[in-house]
């Protein structure tokens, strides 16, 4: 057993972990630490679940709290790329207990919300950016943010940020950063232009890679059933999604998601949806209501896209089902990643119909997988679901109640007879038999409304 304290962490960062119940350091944690923080340039090889996130975080805070430099408005000193809201959101997160132990300030930069509270943070001074290229480049064009004083950054899931098409933007963002500070850059893979990206940004660098074998995996059972119809696709789900513990299931779209999500909280399995529609707001509540205890207000499952394959981290999920297979392996592995992590076990699900035998075996093959194709029997969703959560009903929809039309007095209907207002007036008319209108025309049930005055036509609130 190796502990942080062994590895030359600072005490009070060493403490903030064992608080959270972390004192072993994992294989990549032991592997790098010691050169990280002594200032070295860096690659870190691991998949997702290795531990990269606190072997890049403890460094990245110990030398910037060990600088003699102070932060400046709009120009921060250290600096962590992540591919996705998610994952920027989960970094930053992990990083923030371990800053506040030496006084440090944390921001995350990603499109998909209003850059205002970006710019605020920027002009009050943080200390540590977790970004993802995109905005961060708006930002930088914008004189937001300058990177002329980072004197640590990071480059995490590197393959991801090529899958993404990010690379180029990844190379500006670099290169705008002083050549003299340390480069610390992990990924599962160096294809996808990776090791140019190491070879021209790491200066005589370190490199660490983990073996599959050394990631705290726990037991990952691969389980890969085939179901005969859609139909008996549908009862295999809501069974699988019926259990007990935190479950993840993975479609191949967003519409999928967010019906399926529907479906299994009408059938008493209270569901959220994750995938790229989602405003930003609802990608945090919903995975906030997935990270909390179900005693607490919280959901057991969530239904994803791969948006969430790579930038989700959430202890405890006993089981991964690929609702729909997909579509290549490198993702397959990913998906199943969100279980069996940090020494838990957990168990992937593939649900496969006829017609996709062939495909998943391929699939299968090309992902190192040996897992057999099994028929789905009662004594298989007895061993995957072996007790079943209490049915929820779910909330009824409210529906406002209809009113009744007010009654004009006598000389408004005469008024409006003879004074037909303007159809094209948006602006409200006082006077009597304006008022009748619009409260007769607001509380039709899902049909039009008259918004904002007599005559102008908009969509109704109710029924939409």
């Amino acid at each position: 057993m190796t502990s942080f304290l062994d590895l030359g962490v600072p005490a009070d960062l060493a403490a903030v972990l064992a608080k959270d119940g972390k004192t072993e350091a994992f294989a990549i944690q032991r592997d790098t630490l010691p050169d990280s923080l002594a200032g070295r340039d860096l690659l870190g090889r691991g998949r997702t679940g290795s531990g990269k996130t606190i072997a890049f975080a403890l460094p990245l805070v110990s030398r910037l709290a060990a600088s003699t430099r102070k932060s400046r408005p709009n120009h921060p000193r250290g600096l962590v790329l992540a591919p996705t809201r998610e994952l920027a959101t989960q970094i930053a997160a992990t990083i923030a207990p371990l800053a506040a132990a030496k006084g440090l300030r944390v921001a995350t930069v990603f499109g998909g919300v209003s850059q205002r509270p970006q710019e605020q943070a920027m002009r009050d001074g943080v200390d540590i950016v977790v970004a993802c290229p995109g905005r961060l480049e708006d930002l930088m064009k914008q004189r937001v943010v300058q990177l002329d004083a980072v004197e640590v950054t990071v480059l995490d899931e590197a393959d991801h940020m090529a899958d993404l098409g990010f690379l180029p933007g990844v190379t500006r963002i670099l290169t705008a950063t002083p050549a003299g500070g340390q480069r610390l850059l992990f990924s599962a893979t160096l294809d996808r232009g990776i090791d140019t990206l190491a070879r021209r940004f790491l200066s005589n660098a370190v490199s660490h890679e983990v073996d599959e074998e050394s990631v705290p995996v726990g037991e990952m059972t691969h389980r890969v059933l085939v179901v005969d119809s859609t139909d008996n696709k549908t009862t295999l789900v809501r069974d699988l999604a019926s259990g007990t513990g935190r479950r993840i299931l993975f479609t191949r779209t967003k519409h999928q998601a967010k019906k399926l999500a529907k479906q299994l909280t009408a059938a008493g399995i209270p569901a959220v949806d994750l995938h790229g529609n989602l405003s930003q707001n609802a990608r945090e509540r919903n995975l906030g209501a997935f990270s909390s205890d179900p005693a607490d207000g919280g959901v057991r499952v969530l239904v994803a896209t791969d948006v969430a394959a790579r930038g989700v981290h959430v202890d405890n999920v006993d089981l991964v089902v690929h609702v729909d297979p997909p579509m290549e392996h490198k993702a397959y592995l990913h998906r199943s990643g969100r279980t069996a992590r940090a020494g838990a076990a957990g168990t992937v699900v593939t649900v496969v119909l006829p017609e996709q035998r062939r495909d998943v075996k391929d699939l299968l093959r090309k992902a190192a997988i040996t897992a057999a194709l099994e028929p789905v029997t009662s004594d298989a969703v007895t061993e995957l679901v072996p007790e079943r959560a209490p049915h929820v009903r779910p909330a009824p929809v409210q529906q406002q109640q209809r009113q009744a039309p007010k009654q004009r007095p006598a000389g408004g209907e005469r008024n409006g007879a003879a004074n037909p207002p303007s159809r094209r007036s948006r602006r409200p008319r006082s006077g009597q038999g304006g008022q009748g209108q619009a409260a007769s025309a607001g509380s039709r049930q899902g049909g039009q409304s008259r918004s904002g005055g007599q005559g102008g036509r908009g969509r109704g609130s109710q029924g939409r």
